[in-house]
């Protein structure tokens, strides 16, 4: 924890992240939740700056869509991708990891089709996926002849995406409910911070569920005895 809060310092957010992340895991491998409860803030602090990059570089370049891997910019450049099908949630994922791991901030989220009542799906993926249902950046029609089922062929705002962005944060986060035990509020958190790893609130959510979590009793029973099927399927 002490090497990421020193990179912060020295505004080497990359390396803060990297390092911030690997304590947060080990931390809670060994149920520390009052050192996982510090770490978040570092490492809320080193995404939210790598966000500030990318999304500044999106309000000047804008929004890059990207339905097949040769849509994608080489060398990559700091800013904000759009996957559209075909591509899927996994496409964004490798995306989003492949930047991470050359220092590029780029923030990536996947859409789906466009549902019937209008609204675009948008999807983080980790250990599970998490959903948020958008308004498009304009009014649509329904068309069946349509992969994405719909029309659209313009670009998106920088305001647009960080707005989407937002609304899935929010919506992994009213999915981990809080009649949970605060251990397992804990676990699912946790893997929503490395589905959706800009989302300044989830960090903020997982250090309060952590400090609870430190005053908990152990749960009664193992997790996996209590949920079916597996909490972590898709």
């Amino acid at each position: 924890m002490e090497q990421a809060s020193l990179a912060l310092v020295e505004t080497r957010y990359f390396d803060a992240a990297k390092l911030a992340t690997k304590a947060l895991r080990r931390a809670h491998a060994e149920r520390d939740y009052l050192t996982m409860a510090r770490v978040c803030l570092p490492l809320q602090e080193a995404r939210r700056q790598i966000r500030q990059d990318a999304v500044d570089a999106a309000e000047t370049n804008g929004v890059v869509s990207v339905r097949h891997a040769d849509d994608l910019p080489r060398p990559l450049r700091p800013g904000c991708v759009l996957i559209v099908p075909p591509m899927i949630g996994a496409d964004g994922r490798s995306l989003s990891q492949m930047a991470f791991k050359r220092r590029v901030p780029l923030l990536v989220l996947t859409r789906e089709p466009m549902t019937r009542k209008l609204r675009w799906p948008i999807v983080g993926l980790a250990e599970r996926s998490f959903r948020a249902y958008v308004e498009p950046p304009e009014p649509l029609e329904y068309r069946e002849d349509r992969m994405v089922r719909d029309g659209f062929e313009g670009p998106v705002s920088a305001s647009w995406f960080s707005a989407a962005g937002e609304a899935l944060g929010d919506a992994a986060i009213a999915s981990v409910t809080a009649d949970l035990h605060p251990w397992w509020r804990v676990d699912d958190l946790l893997v929503a911070t490395e589905a959706i790893p800009e989302h300044e609130k989830l960090y903020q959510r997982l250090a309060d569920a952590c400090r609870e979590a430190a005053e908990a009793n152990e749960p009664a029973e193992d997790r996996r005895l209590v949920d079916s099927p597996n909490p972590y399927s898709f």
